[in-house]
């Protein structure tokens, strides 16, 4: 059986209050600190940091709303946040959403009903209905991956990772190409990155683009790969993540089209498979878990009263390999 602060208490001879007084790091006797600390050895008590934070004037718990869990950017930004939310003393409750955003405005809400100090939100989309609960919660919010001008926001530079995408593969002669991305719903992958790469794409004068859209899913991907390639053939498809790239290239092996040699994909992300697969895939490296502990870090300052840069962009990086051919 767990023991409880009353047990602890009784066995040390002390008050609850003297053993909820220690755990929360205030003064003790040393002679009671050491008979607390033996007894909490012994019986491997872990506090209940969330029952005590609900009392606590101020809590040591963070909420973080993901729209997905089975995301390689999520989850790598989960473990940033959660490793540097363990050193600056805060725990990390996580609310997924399943992409549904009626879920995340209840999730907000959620948070606040439990006295979190304050949330982190990874969202595709802010709409009125976020900003709305954000002003009624008054918590520190912080929106990770998207960005918005009445809140912190730390984003990856979409734009560009688009141009240098764009630069690439003009640098490599091709002219023929399909840009496969997503709903302009998603500021960040539907917009800011599809920009970037016409904005590299504009400084050729004889390239053809065709654009074309999908949803972040493996399996859609691979369907929209078959209207495309049923079309026409492009030198090359420019997917903007790195799983879109993954079923434009299972829908070219299944057609018996070789990569690179008659097709070539590029992709975002650097996703960890994506240098294990064969070919191996040309991307951008996205630093998600580095995004995860500056997150955490800026959301701890928001919650101390600290200054923070209203919107954080952090760097990109081209990543070369087989999967696009020289024309």
């Amino acid at each position: 059986m767990n023991k409880t602060i009353a047990d602890i208490a009784q066995m040390a001879g002390v008050a609850k209050s003297t053993v909820s007084r220690f755990l929360n790091g205030g003064s003790v006797s040393e002679n009671t600190r050491q008979k607390i600390e033996r007894i909490i050895k012994q019986y491997n008590y872990v506090p209940n940091t969330f029952a005590r934070s609900l009392k606590a004037k101020k809590t040591s718990i963070i909420g973080t709303v993901v729209p997905r869990l089975d995301s390689y950017a999520t989850s790598q930004t989960l473990i940033g946040i959660d490793e540097e939310l363990r050193g600056l003393q805060y725990q990390m409750l996580i609310a997924n959403t399943s992409q549904d955003m009626q879920r995340e405005i209840d999730a907000i809400y959620d948070f606040a009903r439990q006295k979190v100090s304050g949330i982190i939100l990874l969202a595709a989309e802010i709409t009125d209905a976020h900003l709305k609960a954000i002003e009624d919660i008054q918590i520190p919010v912080l929106l990770v991956g998207q960005q918005h001008e009445l809140l912190h926001s730390l984003i990856h530079n979409d734009d560009q990772a688009g141009y240098v995408m764009g630069k690439h593969v003009i640098e490599q002669g091709h002219r023929d190409i399909v840009y496969l991305g997503v709903s302009e719903k998603d500021q960040a992958v539907g917009i800011h990155r599809k920009r970037g790469f016409q904005r590299a794409v504009a400084e050729c004068s004889d390239c053809k683009v065709r654009y074309y859209e999908t949803s972040f899913k493996m399996s859609e991907a691979v369907v929209t790969a078959q209207t495309i390639l049923e079309a026409s053939m492009p030198t090359l498809i420019v997917a903007a993540t790195d799983n879109i790239a993954m079923g434009v290239m299972k829908t070219a092996f299944s057609r018996n089209i070789s990569i690179p040699q008659h097709l070539s994909v590029t992709g975002f992300g650097d996703y960890d498979i994506t240098e294990m697969i064969h070919p191996t895939l040309t991307t951008v490296k996205y630093h998600y878990s580095q995004a995860g502990k500056l997150a955490a870090a800026h959301i701890s300052q928001l919650v101390e009263g600290q200054s923070v840069r209203q919107k954080t962009i952090l760097d990109v990086e081209l990543i070369s390999r087989e999967s696009v051919d020289k024309i």
